[in-house]
């Protein structure tokens, strides 16, 4: 089940409306995607109930057959689960659906495009973003560049340590300096993310053990008790 295009112009009894037609967007993947799975009505509500939230079977067939015209968010977490896939994927199905509306009174626009706008990999028209939501995409991309940075600098020890000629040993101490420079400004980056999380109020997330240098101790309160 595939959902239709809808486009402006088009006579307005025909046309579903917008909360009908996510509804019926969710439910197509989510048939798509049992079918895909070899899964029956019944397989997925088994496997939701394993999940710790019942979705009976007739209320799955009633939402794939466009009985059922309400989808609480929490049965969209739920499915997207038990069908092995994401939440978004439900809701944008790149690829199978070719065009969504974003919002009830807009134009359909590619579902790629709307799927980037819903995870806020880009702004809307009015160039609105999360700061913090900011924040965390540049502490991720420099906690990985810095952990990346760490383990090739490690290896390249390794090589210069295990080198049996001397030019293999160079050109691994060569190497792993320039790892050692990667690591060092990837923990700037680090820093200053996690500087600005705190400064908008947030909590930075957890840094992997081998970047536990990266917080100074004065980042760290003292909470002990008197």
């Amino acid at each position: 089940m595939t959902q239709p295009d809808f486009h402006h112009g088009e006579d307005g009894d025909d046309v579903p409306l917008w909360e009908d037609q996510v509804t019926a967007t969710v439910a197509g993947e989510v048939r798509r995607r049992r079918k895909e799975l070899r899964m029956s009505a019944q397989d997925l509500a088994d496997r939701c109930a394993d999940l710790g939230h019942p979705i009976p079977r007739n209320v799955i067939a009633n939402m794939e057959s466009g009985r059922r015209s309400t989808l609480p968010l929490v049965d969209v977490m739920v499915l997207a689960m038990a069908l092995d896939t994401h939440p978004i994927c439900l809701i944008y199905p790149v690829g199978y659906v070719g065009h969504v509306q974003r919002q009830p009174l807009e134009a359909p626009r590619p579902t790629w495009d709307a799927m980037q706008w819903f995870t806020g990999e880009i702004p809307d028209a009015l160039d609105t973003e999360s700061v913090m939501l900011r924040n965390f995409r540049a502490h991720a991309n420099h906690h990985h560049a810095a952990l990346t940075a760490l383990r090739g600098e490690e290896y390249e020890r390794w090589k210069a340590r295990t080198a049996n000629n001397p030019a293999t040993r160079a050109e691994a101490l060569l190497a792993r300096e320039d790892y050692a420079r990667q690591a060092a400004r990837a923990k700037h980056g680090l820093r200053t993310a996690r500087a600005d999380i705190r400064e908008d109020g947030g909590t930075p997330p957890y840094l992997a053990p081998e970047l536990s240098d990266v917080d100074a101790p004065e980042d760290f309160p003292d909470t002990t008790e008197e």
